[in-house]
């Protein structure tokens, strides 16, 4: 997201770190005071599942840095481990537990992404096909014009196209948020907010992120297939997988079973409410897929371990180009075909994908291999600094370099 996001009452060095990884921002300040640790151990384990210190303690500090409440699941060769903190409702003091579905928020574009690169793997477009071939007339006016963008850059966030999310009315309050929640969005809408504004700049001359990129491509899936990008990735990721917690809603507000909360102030503007209800479709292909650290690490470790992609379309959404704009909190980090890529501290790099809703988190660090995955969520607004990232990023690179 653009850092000049002037109708988010936020003014803040996070404003401008986290302006490219989310569907919005978290918002400034900080939802209290941090919630009491929680173990929850059954016999020594999370929830009947292998307890670490080591990851509980990197779960703990993010939840001392005014956080409500985190998950975390570590996964390598010799198995998974857990760490869980805070409560996953306010309202009942439930605690967060392992398994706790959410949503993913901008995660969700890895899926959107894997989706584009099976069809390009079967012949049915190419990354150099113009957004203009598959979606005649949806990106022009005010200088947009759809045959000088490809589906490559609207992957790798190089298209120049307006952030809609940086003009969307629900995101600017608690107020808004309140009075939008359960509005029902088209694609073309969502589009079509992006198309009052001019490019930010040519295609292809930097990168910036915008999830208007990635409502087209859900766009063109749909074009291609004859199917919603809901469907598609449903059939193509989610069953194949046996991904049984994780889901992908069209309008349906509720997340089924027991899961985690958001909570949001909105930059202060109003009390902290609970922002977890409301209508998927205004994220749509950016933003919209539910759930769980298992079923995200299943989807890391087949999609890094070559199941879900041929060698060649996989290499191409590794390549990826520098993000000088997210330095502050990843420094040296780029950005593929839907997939970030990070250094870690102790040599070499990681692949990730961040989310963030109102009052809610999605980390995630992924080796190129696929074979460790460490993935987190973490619920309200956290710090007001950039202590809650660190913290988050402490805990991935300290796991993936242990």
């Amino acid at each position: 997201m653009k850092t000049k996001l002037t109708s988010r009452i936020v003014a803040t060095t996070l404003v401008t770190a986290l302006a490219g990884i989310g569907l919005t921002l978290p918002a400034a300040g900080a939802t209290g005071p941090a919630a009491k640790p929680t173990l929850n151990k059954t016999h020594g384990t999370a929830h009947g599942k292998t307890h670490d210190k080591a990851l509980q303690a990197g779960v703990d500090a993010i939840l001392k840095t005014g956080t409500v409440g985190v998950v975390a699941q570590s996964t390598g060769p010799r198995g998974s481990r857990y760490a869980n903190a805070g409560v996953a409702d306010k309202a009942t003091g439930a605690a967060a537990r392992s398994g706790d579905r959410f949503r993913m928020a901008s995660a969700s574009k890895t899926f959107v992404a894997t989706v584009v690169l099976q069809l390009v793997g079967e012949g049915r477009l190419s990354l150099d096909d113009s957004v203009e071939h598959w979606l005649p007339g949806v990106v022009s006016g005010n200088g947009n014009d759809g045959s000088r963008i490809t589906v490559r850059q609207l992957l790798q966030h190089t298209s120049g196209l307006f952030n809609y999310t940086a003009d969307f009315a629900p995101l600017t309050s608690v107020d808004a948020y309140q009075a939008g929640r359960y509005t029902t969005w088209t694609p073309e809408q969502l589009v079509g907010i992006a198309m009052r504004h001019a490019p930010e700049f040519e295609p292809g001359a930097k990168w910036s992120y915008s999830n208007t990129n990635y409502i087209l491509a859900g766009m063109i899936i749909e074009k291609v297939t004859g199917h919603s990008w809901e469907q598609q990735v449903t059939r193509r990721i989610i069953r194949p997988l046996g991904l049984r917690d994780t889901s992908v809603p069209t309008t349906d507000t509720r997340i089924s079973g027991r899961h985690l909360h958001g909570y949001s102030d909105f930059g202060k503007t109003g009390p902290t409410i609970d922002t977890t209800a409301f209508n998927p479709s205004a994220a749509g292909a950016a933003g919209a897929v539910i759930g769980t650290t298992a079923d995200l690490t299943r989807f890391y470790k087949a999609l890094l371990g070559g199941k879900l992609l041929r060698s060649a379309e996989l290499k191409e959404m590794k390549t990826t180009v520098r993000t000088p704009d997210l330095d502050v909190v990843w420094p040296g980090a780029s950005y593929g075909l839907g997939l970030m890529r990070i250094p870690l501290t102790c040599g070499g790099s990681y692949y990730s994908h961040a989310g963030d809703l109102p009052g809610s988190a999605t980390r995630n660090g992924i080796s190129p291999d696929g074979r460790r995955v460490v993935v987190l969520h973490a619920t309200g607004d956290g710090a007001s600094d950039l202590s809650t990232e660190r913290a988050q990023s402490d805990l991935i690179d300290g796991e993936l370099c242990a």
